[in-house]
């Protein structure tokens, strides 16, 4: 039952992390796009530090529940006398679900802090500026996303 309650927790995470991004890149930012600079880069720094928060607790759920289901399924197969090979799958989504972590960190500390100051000082242009960064990097990760679901779906 824990095993369960742990894959469901890892995938909702996923979900309102993978799917936040779809929706920010896809349907806010080109809506948003109709606004002054001002309104637009102020919007946006809005939304992003709640999603931003949100991501950071997912990714933190995501990688605990992931490491344990991990360890869950080694620590059986050790008991039962038998050997522990992770499926490529599993290798994959784990490698991948890494670097999308770090491409996270990138744009949560680095990116995110840009804009933050470009909207302390009304600066639009930087602002815009750190929005096209964030903008690159949430696309990098949604294709990353993207292969990982794939890759779990299609490769035993």
């Amino acid at each position: 039952m824990l095993y369960a309650v742990l894959k469901l927790l890892h995938v909702s995470s996923l979900i309102v992390w993978l799917g936040g991004m779809v929706f920010a890149h896809f349907f806010l930012r080109p809506a948003a796009q109709s606004l002054e600079p001002a309104q637009r880069v102020a919007l946006m720094h809005g939304v992003l530090q709640r999603f931003l928060n949100a991501v950071l607790v997912a990714v933190v759920l995501v990688l605990t529940s992931g490491l344990w289901m991990i360890g869950n399924v080694a620590r059986a197969a050790a008991q039962s006398g038998g050997r522990f090979a992770m499926p490529l799958s599993w290798t994959v989504m784990a490698t991948l679900g890494i670097v999308m972590i770090a491409l996270f960190g990138h744009v949560r500390f680095a990116l995110f802090k840009r804009l933050q100051r470009a909207v302390a000082a009304s600066d639009w242009a930087a602002g815009g500026k750190a929005l096209a960064s964030i903008r690159t990097w949430v696309g990098v990760n949604i294709a990353l996303g993207a292969v990982i679901v794939a890759v779990v779906f299609l490769v035993r």
